[in-house]
């Protein structure tokens, strides 16, 4: 596996990997899907929870494991509160479809829209807290009012600019979220900006119409580069920077042979699939700088309703 070491006079090391396996998170994933079900979806949490305990554990910096602390009885809580909010929503758009099919569509579009930044921020607090390394929590302090009106301001502008600002939407709410991420008494940041972001979309959207979809790995290669290069870490004067090393060439091996495993095993390979996506993301994300991870504090605290975590794996939300 190709490792990601950069160290520099003054610096630290830091090694990600991904040491997962396939045919072990197979097994994990039959065993979810059985139990699931056989209770008729009730033992979704726990599943999803194995999942999550699974892949953190396996995810290693300098050799030393991450940790979701996370359990099934919590995500249940929220579980359970996501199919009465599913069910109010179905029951609602039942009464709306009485009026006009449309009225009833967009009545349930609109809801779900507008849950999101409250979801979003409930999540973001539960799996921050949840997650840890070395012992300390990782936290999110982001202003649940702050994130809302931001969203919708973003929502606003990017509906009536027919989805030209939907790049600033973006970068906007990952900055805002990264740069209110804690490990202990360190500080996440981030720079993506809306206007580099809509550039390399607009460049990615006609090289790949031009190249008759060739150019598409590049682009995909372009946005996880993006999304890398502008992440930092910094504790009073100490910093990291992350950068990537992927290539056009590396995406269009991982797709292609993504691609190739889940049609000739008819998705039985799905769990090898995201295994191999896994390792080929961190094998490809490198660290330099100065922060010393022995000289980290705590400084978060547990949080522990986990209504946003279900409905963000619900609505297939990832911001981080």
């Amino acid at each position: 596996m190709e490792t990601n070491t950069l160290q520099t006079e003054n610096s630290h090391a830091y090694q990600l990997e991904f040491k997962g396996q396939g045919a072990e998170f197979f097994g994990i994933l039959i065993v979810n899907w059985i139990l699931t079900a056989v209770t008729i979806g009730f033992y979704y949490p726990w599943a999803r929870v194995k999942q999550l305990q699974y892949t953190y554990s396996h995810t290693t910096l300098n050799n030393e494991s991450f940790h979701f602390s996370g359990t099934g009885a919590e995500l249940f809580k929220g579980f359970i509160k996501l199919v009465g909010f599913y069910i109010l929503l179905m029951v609602m758009a039942f009464l709306m479809i009485q009026i006009h099919p449309i009225v009833a569509l967009l009545t349930v579009y609109l809801v779900v829209f507008a849950i999101v930044p409250f979801v979003l921020h409930s999540s973001l607090r539960y799996r921050m807290s949840r997650t840890s390394y070395r012992g300390i929590r990782f936290g999110y302090r982001g202003d649940r009012k702050e994130l809302t009106l931001q969203f919708f301001k973003d929502a606003f502008l990017t509906i009536i600019t027919l989805g030209i600002y939907g790049s600033w939407l973006a970068m906007n709410l990952r900055s805002y979220t990264h740069r209110h991420f804690r490990y202990g008494n360190v500080s996440f940041s981030n720079d993506a900006k809306g206007s580099d972001y809509f550039v390399l979309n607009l460049k990615g959207y006609l090289l790949t119409a031009i190249t008759f979809g060739i150019y598409g790995f590049w682009w995909q290669k372009d946005i996880f580069n993006y999304y890398i290069d502008n992440m930092k870490l910094e504790q009073g004067e100490h910093k990291v920077q992350f950068s990537s090393s992927a290539t056009g060439g590396a995406f269009f091996k991982l797709l292609f042979v993504n691609v190739l495993l889940l049609i000739f095993t008819l998705g039985i390979a799905a769990a090898w699939v995201e295994m191999r996506t896994l390792r080929f993301v961190f094998s490809h994300i490198q660290m330099t700088g100065d922060i010393d991870l022995s000289a980290i504090s705590q400084t978060e605290e547990e949080y522990k309703d986990a209504l946003g975590e279900d409905a963000m794996d619900f609505l297939n939300i990832d911001i981080v």
